[in-house]
């Protein structure tokens, strides 16, 4: 299939249509990265010791969860559009969640959830990371279906020396006005973090690091591409990801630091 076919197939958000209901190419995409982060994990999981059913059980609440808690954190942020109509907050197949509340969602119910299994947190956070950003990694891809989550219009310049392929930059075209793909940029930044984090966990990283890592890794770049787009929550004149991003990267390098050379945690990622 070249890519003119595929362009003419991508700007259709709906993947399937049986009657009143559809399957949406962007929940699709999700699905897909759930399962294959829970497969990753799982793998890795069994081989640091954990029961076969650990992240199962995880599971089962962590997407529940975060589903809810990435709606509350958009509805914060965006009452102005629910202020009138309240009952609307709840309506989650208009659209409307986030990324920063998922992570939020998913990162309490995990601590929870390994303290009341006697778990250590650390390790079971550092068995998920890679597969927070393999989620990451695909899930971008359902803003490309549904031709959201770009940038600002780009210039004749930038289409001519991009080396961006047309298929994309045909779907970032939106009423004749071509916006920058921030979705491939996030999704990109986070597969070069997949591929360091991979490379080094086993060798250089103690126990909690790998997770560090992803946070610090993930927060540097969406705090940049955020810069880019033209979707942001907003807070006052700031832009909320950009908020968050810093906070986080402050707290993951200061838990770093603390770990390291103040308690002189020495247990290793294998450990």
């Amino acid at each position: 299939m070249d890519s003119f076919n595929f362009a003419l197939l991508a700007y259709d958000p709906v993947l399937v249509q049986l009657g009143p209901f559809s399957i949406r190419w962007y929940g699709a995409i999700i699905a897909t990265g759930i399962v294959l982060g829970y497969l990753v994990a799982q793998k890795e999981a069994v081989r640091q010791g954990l029961h076969e059913e650990t992240l199962t059980d995880l599971l089962l609440w962590a997407i529940p969860i975060s589903i809810i808690s990435a709606r509350i954190y958009y509805v914060i942020f965006e009452w102005h559009r629910y202020a009138d109509q309240p009952i609307r907050a709840l309506y989650i197949w208009e659209g409307g969640i986030a990324i920063h509340g998922a992570l939020i969602g998913a990162f309490a119910t995990g601590y929870v959830f390994a303290k009341r299994r006697g778990l250590s947190f650390w390790k079971l956070a550092d068995i998920v990371a890679p597969s927070i950003l393999i989620g990451q990694i695909l899930g971008r891809w359902g803003n490309f279906m549904n031709q959201e989550a770009h940038g600002g219009p780009v210039s004749e310049t930038f289409l001519q020396q991009t080396i961006i392929p047309d298929w994309i930059m045909n779907q970032m075209t939106i009423d004749g006005v071509t916006y920058h793909p921030t979705f491939l940029y996030e999704s990109m930044w986070n597969v070069v973090g997949l591929i360091i984090l991979l490379l080094i966990r086993r060798r250089f990283l103690l126990r909690g690091e790998a997770f560090l890592f992803y946070l610090t890794w993930y927060s540097i770049g969406r705090f940049f591409i955020e810069g880019m787009r033209t979707d942001s929550l907003i807070v006052g004149l700031l832009k909320t990801a950009q908020m968050v991003s810093v906070l986080t990267i402050v707290v993951a390098v200061g838990l770093f630091i603390y770990r390291r050379f103040v308690m002189k945690v020495t247990e290793r990622y294998d450990d």
